[in-house]
């Protein structure tokens, strides 16, 4: 018996255990020179399946140098530019017309390859895939029921995490190390195994990286050039939880099955997002719910009425395409990493479909940050309704997406008003982030909680300095040639000695502020995540910068609203008797009650009226009253220091309606 084998068949790796069986034994089988170019071409190339298939061919010379079967090889080697072509067909033409010239019978597993043959008239052997009865791979030893991945690396003892999502190990399971050679026959029976198996594929296959899912188990095998030894990772889960088995399910279930449908899982990799995943996909199937995926690679494990669809033609955006023909109620993506990503996300939940996302992130404020990188945050809310967050498969927190107009946290002024996205926490109701456009960037600005004060320590002079200095807090010296600065505002005993932490993020704003200044810079933290900073009047412009590039990026970086005021507005303060609380009456009916933070205009008599403001004869502003008959102002505004300061000088405030 003749036979010409194509190159499926030896990256398949079944005709060697055929003639073990003693299936062809005694066959002579002819491999034309094109299959051993193209396997070549792909080891070259780092492709497993090209190793694999030469590893069979070696197999073969040793069968035939035991007399058990007869190797020949025959045809030319095709050009490279016929290997470039391989995907049209061109050398399988070549392989085919070997056959035909030795009037031999071909074997493939190719059906493609299969068919054309049969329309060639040549005698086919078509290997179809394998459905039954295999063995377990030699990778399966390592694994029992308490492991969820084993590390496999030439050189180096077998290593494997187990446990479970909450506690985790790692552990070496073996002394002895495992070779490069050990490696490559793991390596090539987990390709024959993916090729033959219906439950198996090769997902990504890229120079010197194959990942195959093979059932529940996806396995990584990388070799050089892309790492530095060959290399087997493999990871299954171990746990098969459902939807109910998790805390706080039911506030997802109601939201999922409402009209916010839009929702993404949040938590670093391995705390079980792509468990929760599958968890509610197949909640959703099962209550009566059309369901896809979108996964590159596919390792979901959800029930066969779920199709799982991955990149088409190497784009999610042409799977989305498909997906709106195909209209279902819901789509998973597991998950999010590229820009492409978030924008089909994005198309499809504005689109009307259901989305639930994967994402990778430590925490709510790392997730949005990506999104608001890649999509307007004022469109954010229509995309995503609900955040989920896992730690080490617990559902930790659920976040609610809000937007609203508003002066975002940290801004003081009234002028600051602007559209706001929030994410809250479902549960408390507390405000969590802020996510505003500030000089034409996006600021994603964490609300921190604040904590309750200490005793102040009490301040005193500094020696030969004339400034004060707080007790733990060194004075910056003069220098002995420089002219002699501008006297720096005296701070009162500051909030930001009652908390320590404030301290260092007063001298990290200084320091930054201090690049384009050259006098003091005087910081006053307001609150954990808003800080006032007084400087010199001339170096005002250069610390705001052009468009207030300048500020904008200090406050990205240390994540601190920043006022920027003249130190001229300080010194007018501090001319102003401090009284921590203070109600004035102006006669007419009419009151001034200052606070800490306020000042605040009582005349019930105006309520509900638009009024001027007059200091004497003198027009200062236009204000609304409200119905209580207060108008507010900013204590530190300058119209408030305004009012006080012409009130000092004996000055009559008096309202008139407009």
């Amino acid at each position: 018996m003749i036979l010409v084998p194509d190159t499926s068949v030896l990256i398949d790796g079944r005709i060697t255990a055929m003639i073990k069986a003693g299936e062809y034994k005694g066959a002579t089988i002819i491999v034309p020179e094109a299959v051993i170019a193209e396997l070549e071409a792909q080891a070259n190339n780092g492709r497993e399946i090209g190793f694999s298939g030469l590893n069979e061919l070696q197999q073969l010379c040793k069968m035939a140098e035991e007399k058990i079967i007869e190797l020949k090889f025959s045809g030319i080697r095709p050009t490279l530019e016929q290997v470039k072509l391989a995907s049209g067909g061109e050398i399988d033409a070549m392989i085919r017309s070997i056959a035909i010239e030795n009037s031999a019978r071909f074997i493939t597993s190719d059906n493609v390859q299969a068919e054309v043959a049969r329309a060639k008239g040549l005698d086919v052997i078509y290997l179809k895939a394998q459905v039954t009865d295999f063995v377990p791979l030699a990778i399966d030893q390592f694994f029992d029921e308490h492991t969820i991945a084993v590390y496999l690396k030439e050189r180096i003892s077998p290593r494997a995490k187990k446990g479970t999502i909450n506690d985790m190990k790692l552990v070496k399971i073996r002394d002895a190390p495992t070779s490069e050679y050990e490696l490559r026959m793991m390596a090539q029976e987990i390709l024959e195994r993916a090729k033959r198996d219906p439950d198996g594929f090769i997902e990504v296959e890229k120079r010197g990286i194959t990942i195959v899912q093979i059932g529940s188990m996806r396995i990584a095998i990388a070799r050089r050039p892309f790492s530095d030894g060959m290399e087997i990772t493999a990871v299954r889960p171990i746990v098969d939880v459902s939807l109910a088995d998790y805390t706080k399910s039911d506030i997802i279930t109601k939201r999922i099955t409402s009209d916010k449908r839009g929702m993404i899982i949040v938590g670093s990799p391995g705390s079980g997002k792509t468990t929760l995943a599958q968890s509610l996909a197949t909640y959703l199937s099962d209550s009566g719910f059309v369901v896809k995926t979108m996964e590159a690679p596919r390792e979901l494990q959800v029930p066969d009425q779920i199709t799982q669809y991955t990149m088409l033609d190497g784009s999610m955006s042409n799977t989305a395409d498909v997906l709106l023909l195909v209209r279902p109620d819901f789509v998973i993506f597991d998950e999010l990493r590229k820009s492409e990503d978030f924008s089909v996300f994005a198309d499809m939940r504005l689109a009307g479909l259901g989305m639930v996302g994967v994402i990778h992130a430590n925490g709510v404020q790392d997730a949005v940050q990506r999104f608001s990188d890649r999509v307007d945050f004022s469109v954010l809310p229509q995309i995503v309704n609900t955040i989920i967050f896992l730690k080490q498969g617990v559902i930790t927190k659920v976040y609610d997406v809000g937007f609203t107009i508003k002066v975002p946290e940290g801004m003081a002024n009234e002028l600051h008003l602007r559209p706001v996205t929030t994410i809250t926490d479902h549960e408390t109701g507390e405000l969590v982030v802020d996510i505003f456009r500030y000089d034409g960037e996006t600021i994603v600005m964490p609300i921190l909680t604040p904590q309750a004060p200490a005793p102040a320590p009490v301040a005193k002079p500094a020696a030969a300095t004339g400034r004060i200095q707080h007790i733990g807090q060194p004075v910056a010296p003069t220098p002995a040639a420089a002219r002699p600065p501008a006297p720096a505002p005296e701070p009162v005993a500051k909030e930001s000695d009652e908390r320590p932490g404030w301290k260092l993020t007063e001298k990290e704003i200084q320091r930054e502020i201090g690049r384009y200044t050259e006098g003091f810079v005087d910081v006053q933290m307001v609150s954990d995540t808003k800080a006032i900073v007084y400087i010199d009047d001339k170096d005002v412009p250069a610390a705001i910068g052009k468009g207030g590039k300048n500020i904008s990026g200090i406050v990205n970086k240390l994540g601190i609203g920043i006022d920027i005021k003249p130190r001229s507005e300080f010194d007018r303060q501090q001319a102003v008797p401090a009284k921590a609380e203070e109600d004035i009456n102006l006669g007419g009916g009419i009151r001034i009650h200052t606070d800490k933070k306020q000042l605040t205009i009582l005349a019930p008599t105006e309520s509900g009226k638009i009024v001027d403001v007059f200091a004497g004869k003198e027009y200062l502003f236009t204000a609304t009253v409200n119905e209580q008959g207060e108008i507010h102002l900013a204590k530190n505004s300058s119209i408030a220091q305004e009012m006080i300061r012409r009130y000092t000088n004996n000055e009559v405030i008096k309202l008139r309606p407009v």
